[in-house]
């Protein structure tokens, strides 16, 4: 199969990241939807919300109150999903039944003061603001933790609870799943090939330019050939990397507008509020070799054909394997025909 035909024939692609395939099948992009249809944003926020649990110096729902920051702010999550001081208890451990006691912590991280501000609406200075806590956050928990998660899950349609800007951190004793596929399907590139499976995809990726979405000398984005997804992006450094902390000053900078001018294409592409989890994978805080990770986003967001329909993960994907209809190289076309000028720019008042 040709890459012309890509496009018109049912097929499955390899991911060489996790080591799984995704079924793609174009052709049915022209069916009928009488499906869910999401609702659109209401009218836009106040930049402060004393009713909002995020906000500057408004009482969280645990009964905190949080500091009257101007810039980005970090606390422990009140109702956490892991603990630091989690107790030995007396759990399986045979070939049918076996838990571990897993210890580990979770913080917010407010973006900005403004209640009524999303990342792609924030200035590139306060975006790189929040890329430095992000940093400093996972240098300061990889002294503890063996993984550190940094993530953001943006608007309803992907279950945040808050809409003020803010996503969270979780790190933990051992490596999640995820991390640890990635781990394992990088370093046996690594010793096949004595290179970085992502840095080679980075570079090839290029050369291709059909899946390109951002360019610049520090960073790439493209819609992966095995994207799941349908406006799925990848967020790649131009230069080996491990983790968060390791990134230069430049390439921080370049690293807040290339976040900003993709959230804008996603979010001009149906002129709407564009949910999304959006995460960074670097290399484990443990003692094995690392060098084969490269250190990378992910932006997955949910919408497929306007702002209302979405993408749905049930039946084949959740009993079989992923299956996706809008191909990766159309969905790049369209995100990089979109403007870079926020459509709502200019329209915030002022404090």
């Amino acid at each position: 199969m040709t890459d012309a035909t890509l496009d018109r024939v049912p097929h499955r692609r390899f991911n060489p990241l996790t080591g799984e395939w995704v079924l793609v099948s174009a052709q049915r992009t022209s069916r009928p939807w009488q499906g869910q249809i999401e609702q659109t944003a209401p009218e836009r926020r106040p930049s402060f919300d004393p009713d909002c649990y995020l906000c500057p110096g408004t009482e969280r729902a645990g009964g905190f109150r949080n500091d009257e920051y101007t810039g980005t702010y970090v606390f422990t999550n009140d109702y956490p999903a892991l603990i630091p001081d989690a107790a030995n208890a007396d759990l399986p451990d045979d070939a049918l039944f076996r838990a571990d006691t897993e210890r580990g912590t979770c913080r917010v991280l407010c973006f900005s003061p403004r209640h009524d501000l999303t990342l792609a609406e924030m200035d590139v200075a306060d975006t790189r603001a929040v890329i430095d806590m992000w940093a400093a956050q996972t240098a300061e928990l990889g002294e503890t933790y063996a993984s550190v998660q940094v993530f953001e899950n943006r608007g309803s349609a992907m279950g945040a609870s808050n809409p003020h800007p803010h996503g969270q951190i979780w790190a933990q004793s051992s490596v999640p799943t995820l991390i640890e596929n990635e781990d394992r399907q990088q370093a046996s590139y690594w010793e096949r090939t004595g290179s970085v499976l992502l840095k080679d995809y980075a570079e090839a990726e290029i050369a291709a330019g059909e899946r390109v979405v951002v360019l610049d000398d520090h960073w790439v984005v493209v819609v992966p050939y095995w994207a799941v997804w349908p406006f799925e992006t990848l967020i790649l450094p131009r230069r080996h990397l491990l983790r968060l902390p390791d990134l230069t000053d430049t390439e921080r900078d370049a690293l807040a507008g290339t976040v900003q001018e993709m959230l804008v294409r996603y979010e001009n592409l149906f002129e709407a509020p564009f949910p999304y989890s959006m995460g960074w994978h670097g290399a484990p805080f443990w003692s094995q070799p690392v060098e084969h990770w490269q250190f990378h986003g992910h932006v997955l967001p949910p919408l497929l054909r306007s702002a209302t329909v979405r993408k749905f993960m049930v039946g084949y994907e959740l009993l079989a394997e992923s299956q996706r209809d809008l191909t990766p190289e159309e969905a790049a076309e369209r995100l990089r025909q979109v403007s870079t000028v926020h459509y709502l720019a200019g329209t915030h008042a002022s404090g």
